[in-house]
């Protein structure tokens, strides 16, 4: 089994650098996916409410025989469920459909700035992590500026901000900022597959110099970063391709290839326009 590296994360403790992401996966079949993914090696889960599937995902904990403290459990926040009563009743609504005591890593979905609930749903959080019902918190599509405010009112920065980021979208100021203020990078989107970059005649060389996948190539790339990546895919044999990202090793050429890929911040979803629920 491939031995997947480690961040550490400033609330405690550490986190793969691989998991699976789950959006799309539902019902029966993403409970299979799930357990199957967790019984090939791994450890780390990322759902949300928003993806309607927090019961298929406990379903393949439960089923894939793992025990429950060996899986890092994350979900997170949906729009509709932000604000201090809001917030409280929905971890507890996704801790019921998943089946456990506690999640490991509980995010803000996105800061949905329309609402002006950003804060008090992070108060929230910071309330429940201390009782224990969430063992890490954090946020997911977060600006620099919106996480500055966080930390502004509460004196607490995220432990995790999970991001769209990949080789076309490589986010150097929001990842510097990050790491300037403890913040895990996390990436989701981590294969840039609304960006196209699969078929980029730069990575298909990459990968064919290293006898190994685009896919491979662009996770083992993230994680070189020091970042989270959480690819999704309903396909086994992909899923178990994707846990050999460190059977290869980049060298300064293709890093200085793959920088070519970045198709800049504007090209990345926005989140003080774009709002989800």
């Amino acid at each position: 089994m491939t031995t997947i590296p480690t961040v550490s994360l400033s609330s405690g403790g550490t986190m793969p650098a691989l998991g699976l992401g789950t959006s799309g996966l539902q019902g029966p079949e993403g409970a299979a996916i799930v357990s199957q993914a967790l019984a090939d090696g791994y450890r780390l889960i990322d759902t949300a409410a928003q993806y309607n599937n927090e019961t298929a995902v406990g379903a393949g904990l439960r089923d894939s025989g793992v025990a429950r403290d060996e899986v890092v459990i994350t979900s997170k926040v949906a729009g509709g469920s932000q604000g201090r009563e809001a917030t409280r009743t929905g971890v507890n609504e996704s801790l019921r459909r998943l089946g456990v005591d506690y999640v490991d890593l509980m995010l803000i979905h996105w800061p949905n700035p329309s609402r002006g609930l950003a804060t008090e749903t992070w108060k929230t959080l910071l309330d429940i992590q201390s009782e224990g019902l969430v063992r890490t918190v954090g946020v997911s599509n977060f600006r620099p500026e919106q996480l500055a405010g966080l930390h502004q009112a509460t004196g607490v920065w995220p432990a995790v901000n999970q991001i769209q980021l990949s080789p076309a979208l490589a986010r150097r100021d929001a990842v510097a900022f990050n790491a300037e203020h403890g913040i895990v990078t996390e990436a989701w989107g981590p294969l840039g597959t609304r960006e196209g970059l699969l078929d980029q005649f730069v990575l298909r060389k990459i990968a064919a110099k290293h006898c190994t996948t685009p896919a491979t190539v662009a996770l083992h790339w993230g994680i070189l970063q020091g970042y989270v990546v959480i690819p999704k895919s309903k396909n086994a044999d992909r899923l178990r391709q994707n846990l050999s990202v460190t059977d290869i090793e980049l060298d300064s050429e293709d890093l200085s290839a793959i920088a070519t890929l970045d198709l800049g911040e504007d090209a990345a979803w926005d989140a003080r326009t774009h709002e989800e629920w």
